[in-house]
C-alpha cells in the first residue's frame, strides 16, 4: 500500500504540474529562423505549421528562412519532402534549425548511459522509434515483430548470441513489464563496442528500452482504447474413441496379443448413440471451448511541461479472457493495471532532477488443473465427464441418494463422471475443484540528479541514477474435494440405463484459502558518471565518460544474490563528423571467480569514416547523400555462462553411498564432486565487425549492413577427457575433475537493412527490408571419440545429433541381415538405422550431425515492412521469414506408444498390408525405445514466412469542426498472425500441451486532447 500511495502522489503531482503549465501566459511572439538539411543547405519550401491552429503556417523562402507568429509553448511542425514531421514547442526552436535534428528517424538514440545523434552511431547499433511506429502499428508486447525493423535481431538473440541483457531506462528489467504505449524508443546494441560499458552481463548483446518523458509543450492527453478477438488457428487432431480402439488393437496384434476391443464395442463407440456409456471425449470440441475470446484495453497518457519542469503519466488497463467455456473455467480472465509517471525538474541553471515511478498489478483467475496438458494425454474413451441423472434407473435408490447428497449436480442434470483410475480428472476439477488466482505486483522507482559543471570545466557534466524494483507473486486457491461416479450400465429393457453408481471420493468445500508459489525479486541498481562533450573550432568534437555502474538482484529460494559491478571509460573523437574514433572499456568484477581473478578489463575500439564528405564524392551528393563505413574490435569479459558460484572450489558432500565394517555397521561416505581450480578466469568475447550506413537518391533510400566475426573463448567446463581416468571413481561415485576454461564458440554472419521512401502523387510509400544470417561453430571441445564423424568440434553449436534412418524393417529376414539394434527388441515395421562405423551394432556411436536446430533462432531471418499513405488512409503490413533450421517431432503427438493418446499420425502406421506406403512405424503397447530415438526420420524443416500484421488506419481529424477539445482522432483495424506460408505449417501452427496459437483481430480508437 505504501508503494501505491507513492504512485498516486506522483500522479497527482503530474496533474498539478499540467494544470499549472496550462494556465501559463500565451503571449505571442515572432519566431524567425533558417532551416537547413543535413549538408547545411537551405531548404526551400519546408512547411512550418502550428499543431493547435491550422491557419497559422509559414513556408521557407529560397534561403530557407521562415517567419511565424506563435505563443512560446505552441507546438510547431517543420517538414519537407523526405523528412518526417516532428512537433516541438516554439520556445525550444533556435534561429538555425537543422532538419535532421528534429526528424523522427534522426533523433538522439539512447546508448550506454548517454544519448547520441543517430548520424554518429556505429554500425552495431540499431534503433526503433516506437512512438512513431505506434501511429501505424498498434501492438501489445514491447518486442513484438522487431525482426521486421531491426537488422541483426532474430527474435531470440542479437547476432545469434543467445540470451541478451534487457534494460528499461538503463535498469535490468523484463521487457514484458513495459507496454509499447509507454515506450519512446528501443535500441539494439549488438557489437562489442556498443555493449562494453554495460559490463559482464551485456556480453551477448543489449536491448535497451527507453520510456517516454514529458516535453516542453502545453498539456496533451492521449487516449487509446482497443477491442480485440483471439481466434484459434488450429487444434491437434487426435483420434476418436472408435478409431483409437481400432489402432490400439493393431498395436496389440503387433505385440502378439489378443484384441482388447471387440467389433461390437467399437461399433457402439462409433455410433455416438449413447456418448455417456460409450464416451468419445474431444477436448477441442465446442462442448468445452469457445470459438474465440476477447481482449480489451485502454490507455491514457498525460504529458507536457516547460523549461522548468516536464511531466509524463501513463495509466493503462487490459483484460483478456480464455477459450474454455464450461464450469469455473468460464470465468478465467487475466487483468493488468499499470501506472507510470515521471517528472523532470530544472532546479536551477546547473542542476536538474528526475523522479520516475511505475506500478503493475496483475491478476489471473483460473482453475486447479492444466486442461491443455490433459488434452494431450487423456484418451477419448477413458470416461464420460458427465453422468446423466435421467438415465439412472428410477428404482435405484442408492444412486438417487448420491444425487440428493451431491454438492455438484451440474446444470441440475449431471453428476461428475470418473473411474477408479480417473477419480480426479480435468473436467471434474474444472466443475468442482475450486479456483486458483495468480497475483503479481511490480513496483519500480528511479531517481536521479544531473549537474552541469561548466563552471569547473566547460562541457563537463555529472549524471546519476538509483533504482529500486520489487516484484512479488503468489497463488491464492480454493482447493475443493469432490466425488466422481462410475456408472454400471444395462440394456435389458432395450434402453441404456444405469443400474448403479460407484462413488470415488467425497464432496468437501472447506472454505480455506491456500497460499502457494510465493515468490519475490528485488533489484537495486545505480550508476554515476562524469561526461565531457566539447567542440573546438567547430570541427573537433571530443566526448568522454567515466562511469560506475552496478546492480544486485535478490530472489526467493536463491541463496546467492546476482551481482554485477563495473567501472566504465569512454573516449571519443570525431573530426567534422567525418573521421571517428571511439574507445569504450569496462573494468568488471565477478564473485563467480577466484579471488585473484575476479577483475578484468574489457577494451574495445571503434572507427568510422564518413566517406560521403570527401571531396571526391561531393559531386555525387545528389546520388550519395550520406555514406559511412564503420569498424569495431574488442574483448568483452563475461561470467554469463558460468552456471554457479564457487565452481572454482573443490566440493565434497555426504551422499547416498555407504561403507560398512565387518560387524555390519555402516556409515555414509563422503564423496568428492569436483576438484579445485584457483586459476579459473573470465570467458572472453573477442570480435571484429565491419559495417556501412548510407543514404542515397535524396535520402529516399537508406541502406545498412554489418559483417561480424566473434569467438567466445574459455567457456567453463568439467571434462573427464582432459584428465587421467583415476580422477573419477565408480563407487562411491566421486570426481576430482575441476572446472576449467576450455571451450571456444564462433559466430560469423552479417545483417542488412534497406528502407525506401517514395511519393507518387498523393500516394506515399515506405518499404523496409531487414535481415540477419549467421553461422555458429564449436571451435574447441574436450572430446574423445573413436570415429571422426562424432566430434562436435567444427560443427554448429545448435546442431541436432542423432541416427540416420533407412526406412522400416520389412521382415524378420531383413532384421536378421541387419546390424544388431541396441535400443531394445525390434520387429518388422520398426525403424532401421545406418551403421555409421560398420561395427555391426546400432548404438549411440552411430549418431551423426543431422542439421541446425535453431536454439538461437533460425540462422537466416528477414522481415519486410510496408507503409502506404493516401489522403487520410494509412495501410501498414509486415511479414517475417525464418529459414535454415530444423525441428524434431519428439513430443507426445508424434511419439505414440504404450497406452498413450493416439493422434492422426498413426493412420500411416506400418502393417503387413501397408508396408510399401507406411509413413509411421508399427504401433506397439510397449515402450518402443528403438523407434523413438532422435533421428532424421522425425526431423522437419522449420522454414516459414509469416504475414504477421496488417493494419488500416484512418485520420478523422479533418471531420472535427472544432479542435479545441479533440485535436486529433484516428481509428484503425488490424489483424495479427494472419498467415503462415510453409510446407510444415500444420506442425508450426500447432501447440501440444498448451493453449492453441491464435490470430488476433483488433479495432481501436486514438484521440488527442
Amino acid at each position: 500500500m505504501r508503494y501505491l500511495r507513492i504512485g498516486i502522489i506522483l500522479c497527482l503531482l503530474s496533474i498539478s504540474f499540467s494544470n499549472t503549465l496550462w494556465a501559463q501566459s500565451t503571449l505571442s511572439f515572432r519566431l524567425q529562423a533558417k532551416v537547413y538539411d543535413n549538408n547545411m543547405h537551405p531548404i526551400k519550401g519546408a512547411i512550418v505549421q502550428s499543431r493547435e491552429h491550422d491557419d497559422v503556417k509559414s513556408i521557407t523562402d529560397a534561403n530557407g528562412v521562415f517567419s511565424i507568429i506563435v505563443s512560446p509553448s505552441e507546438e510547431l511542425s517543420i517538414g519537407a519532402n523526405g523528412y518526417v514531421t516532428k512537433y516541438l514547442a516554439a520556445s525550444t526552436l533556435l534561429k538555425e534549425i537543422k532538419l535532421n535534428n528534429i526528424d523522427a528517424d534522426t533523433v538522439q538514440v539512447s546508448i550506454a548511459f548517454r544519448k547520441e545523434d543517430k548520424k554518429n552511431l556505429f554500425g552495431d547499433v540499431s534503433v526503433v522509434n516506437v512512438k512513431s511506429l505506434l501511429k501505424k502499428n498498434y501492438f501489445t508486447y514491447s518486442l513484438d515483430g522487431m525482426e521486421a525493423f531491426v537488422p541483426g535481431y532474430n527474435g531470440n538473440s542479437n547476432w545469434g548470441m543467445g540470451s541478451y541483457l534487457t534494460l528499461v531506462d538503463n535498469v535490468p528489467r523484463d521487457a514484458n513489464n513495459v507496454l509499447p504505449t509507454e515506450i519512446d524508443q528501443i535500441s539494439f546494441l549488438k557489437g562489442v563496442g556498443a555493449i562494453a560499458l554495460y559490463g559482464s552481463t551485456a556480453a551477448k548483446g543489449v536491448i535497451s528500452i527507453t520510456t517516454k518523458r514529458g516535453e516542453a509543450y502545453n498539456r496533451r492527453i492521449d487516449i487509446r482504447t482497443n477491442m480485440g478477438t483471439f481466434v484459434p488457428i488450429s487444434y491437434p487432431k487426435y483420434l476418436g474413441s472408435a478409431e483409437y480402439m481400432k489402432y490400439y488393437n493393431q498395436a496389440r496384434e503387433n505385440d502378439s496379443l489378443p484384441d482388447l476391443y471387440d467389433q461390437n464395442t467399437i461399433y457402439n463407440y462409433a455410433s455416438g448413440e449413447n456418448p455417456y456409456r460409450y464416451p468419445n471425449v474431444d477436448f477441442y470440441s465446442s462442448n468445452y471451448l469457445k470459438n474465440a475470446y476477447n481482449r480489451y484495453d485502454a490507455t491514457a497518457e498525460i504529458s507536457g511541461g516547460n523549461d522548468k519542469a516536464k511531466y509524463y503519466t501513463n495509466i493503462g488497463f487490459y483484460t483478456v479472457g480464455s477459450l474454455l467455456d464450461f464450469g469455473e473455467a468460464k470465468n478465467e480472465r487475466t487483468n493488468r493495471f499499470n501506472f507510470r509517471a515521471n517528472v523532470d525538474i530544472k532546479l536551477n541553471e546547473y542542476l536538474t532532477a528526475t523522479i520516475d515511478a511505475s506500478a503493475t498489478f496483475y491478476n489471473g483467475k483460473g482453475v486447479n488443473t492444466d486442461y491443455w496438458n490433459n488434452a494431450a494425454i487423456v484418451r477419448p474413451n477413458r470416461f464420460s465427464p458427465l453422468i446423466p441423472i435421467s438415465m439412472i434407473e428410477p428404482n435405484d435408490e442408492s444412486s438417487m441418494l448420491y444425487v440428493q447428497n451431491s454438492n455438484y449436480v451440474i446444470d441440475g442434470k449431471y453428476l461428475l463422471g470418473g473411474t477408479q483410475l480417473d477419480q480426479t480428472n480435468p473436467f471434474a476439477s474444472i466443475y468442482a475443484g475450486g479456483t486458483n488466482q495468480y497475483i503479481s505486483r511490480q513496483f519500480q522507482f528511479n531517481s536521479g540528479i544531473n549537474a552541469d559543471l561548466r563552471n569547473v570545466l566547460k562541457g563537463l557534466k555529472f549524471k546519476s541514477n538509483i533504482a529500486v524494483d520489487y516484484s512479488t507473486s503468489y497463488n491464492l486457491a480454493y482447493n475443493y474435494s469432490y466425488a466422481t461416479y462410475e456408472p454400471t450400465w444395462n440394456d435389458y429393457s432395450g434402453t441404456d440405463l444405469i443400474s448403479s453408481l460407484t462413488k470415488y471420493g467425497n464432496d468437501a468445500t472447506s472454505g480455506t484459502q491456500n497460499v502457494s508459489n510465493s515468490w519475490y525479486k528485488q533489484t537495486i541498481a545505480f550508476y554515476g558518471l562524469f561526461s565531457y562533450d566539447r567542440t573546438f573550432n567547430e570541427k573537433n568534437n571530443f566526448s568522454g565518460m567515466l562511469l560506475a555502474n552496478g546492480y544486485q538482484q535478490s530472489e526467493s529460494a536463491v541463496y546467492h544474490r546476482v551481482s554485477n559491478a563495473n567501472l566504465g571509460f569512454h573516449a571519443g573523437y570525431n573530426y567534422d563528423h567525418k573521421y571517428y574514433v571511439d574507445f569504450n572499456s569496462a573494468y568488471i568484477h565477478s564473485a563467480k571467480l577466484p579471488v585473484n581473478h575476479r577483475e578484468a578489463l574489457s577494451p574495445t575500439v571503434s572507427l568510422a569514416w564518413r566517406i560521403s564528405n570527401e571531396n571526391f564524392l561531393k559531386n555525387a551528393s545528389d546520388i550519395i547523400n550520406d555514406l559511412k563505413i564503420t569498424a569495431s574490435a574488442g574483448i568483452v569479459n563475461t561470467d554469463l555462462d558460468i552456471s554457479d558460484y564457487y565452481l572454482y572450489q573443490g566440493y565434497y558432500t555426504v551422499a547416498g553411498s555407504w561403507f560398512g565394517w565387518k560387524d555390519g555397521s555402516g556409515f555414509q561416505a563422503t564423496e568428492s564432486r569436483r576438484g579445485e581450480n584457483a586459476n579459473m578466469r573470465f570467458p572472453k568475447r573477442k570480435e571484429i565487425n565491419i559495417g556501412f550506413d548510407g543514404q542515397f537518391l535524396k535520402r529516399a533510400l537508406e541502406v545498412t549492413g554489418n559483417f561480424f566475426v566473434n569467438e567466445i573463448q574459455g567457456n567453463i567446463i568439467q571434462a573427464s577427457t582432459l584428465f587421467p581416468n583415476y580422477f573419477t571413481t565408480s563407487y562411491p561415485v566421486s570426481s576430482f575433475i575441476p572446472y576449467i576454461n576450455y571451450n571456444t564458440d564462433e559466430r560469423i554472419g552479417f545483417d542488412f537493412g534497406l528502407n525506401l521512401k517514395e511519393q507518387i502523387g498523393k500516394l506515399g510509400l515506405n518499404l523496409g527490408v531487414n535481415g540477419t544470417y549467421y553461422n555458429t561453430k564449436a571451435i574447441k571441445r574436450a572430446e574423445i571419440y573413436a570415429d571422426d564423424y562424432q566430434y562436435h568440434q567444427g560443427k554448429p553449436l545448435d546442431g541436432i545429433w542423432g541416427l540416420q534412418s533407412l526406412g522400416f524393417f520389412n521382415s524378420q529376414e531383413d532384421i536378421n541381415n541387419s546390424p544388431k539394434q541396441s535400443f531394445g527388441q525390434v520387429h518388422p515395421g520398426d525403424i532401421k538405422y545406418k551403421d555409421q562405423n560398420g561395427d555391426g551394432v546400432i548404438n549411440t556411436q552411430d549418431e551423426v550431425y543431422l542439421g541446425k536446430g535453431g536454439w538461437y533462432g533460425s540462422p537466416y531471418t528477414f522481415g519486410i515492412n510496408l507503409t502506404a499513405t493516401w489522403k487520410k488512409f494509412t495501410l501498414f503490413a509486415y511479414g517475417i521469414g525464418r529459414y535454415g533450421a530444423y525441428g524434431v517431432k519428439n513430443n507426445s503427438y508424434f511419439w505414440n506408444y504404450g497406452d498413450s493418446k493416439y493422434s492422426e499420425v498413426v493412420r500411416g502406421s506400418w502393417t503387413e498390408a501397408t508396408k510399401n506406403t507406411a509413413t509411421y512405424p508399427r504401433l506397439t503397447t510397449n515402450s518402443s525405445d528403438n523407434n523413438f530415438q532422435t533421428s532424421d526420420f522425425w526431423m522437419y524443416k522449420t522454414d516459414r514466412f509469416d504475414i504477421a500484421k496488417v493494419q488500416l488506419s484512418y485520420d478523422l481529424t479533418g471531420l472535427l469542426k472544432r479542435k479545441q477539445v479533440i485535436r486529433e482522432l484516428n481509428v484503425y483495424v488490424s489483424g495479427s498472425n494472419l498467415l503462415t506460408i510453409s510446407p510444415e505449417k500444420d506442425i508450426l501452427n500447432m501447440n501440444i500441451g498448451a493453449a492453441p496459437q491464435t490470430r488476433f483481430y483488433n479495432i481501436g480508437i486514438k484521440a488527442l486532447f
